[in-house]
């Protein structure tokens, strides 16, 4: 069996979370998705599950971060082109996200970071390995 992640992610609005991801164009594994969360696809090994803030908590002792203070995780999801991860933004835009930080680009690497709906920080990408400088 190949290694899989599963990130788990708490949620508001289950159904405002799937809306907005289905927006960007990612899909959901349905075997995983009932009223208390879903499980988005984001790689053929890497999904993303969705929990409702009740049921996330029966899995932790710990309070769920106030994403409006306090960073939980940065998910970062590298793109094929520059061009895909601007669209990625205009797609995060227009489905009710928010670009986080300004735009970096470092010539072998161009980034943007935007916040869903939830708050959680998502930071897309496009790099070019054979361009990354030699570490002196």
């Amino acid at each position: 069996m190949e290694t899989k992640i599963f990130l788990n992610l708490p949620v508001k609005d289950l159904n405002r979370s799937i809306a907005f991801f289905t927006q960007l164009g990612f899909s959901f594994n349905s075997k995983f998705t009932n009223e208390k969360g879903t499980c988005l696809v984001i790689g053929e090994n890497i999904n993303a599950v969705l929990l409702v803030e009740e049921f996330y908590q029966t899995f932790t002792h710990k309070e769920i971060c106030n994403t409006d203070t306090t960073s939980e995780v940065l998910i970062s999801i590298s793109l094929e082109t520059r061009d895909k991860v601007d669209e990625m933004i205009a797609k995060v835009i227009k489905a009710g996200g928010s670009e986080y930080r300004t735009t970096k680009d470092y010539g072998w690497m161009y980034q943007r970071t935007f916040l869903d709906t939830d708050g959680h920080h998502w930071e897309i990408f496009f790099m070019d390995e054979s361009q990354i400088p030699e570490m002196s």
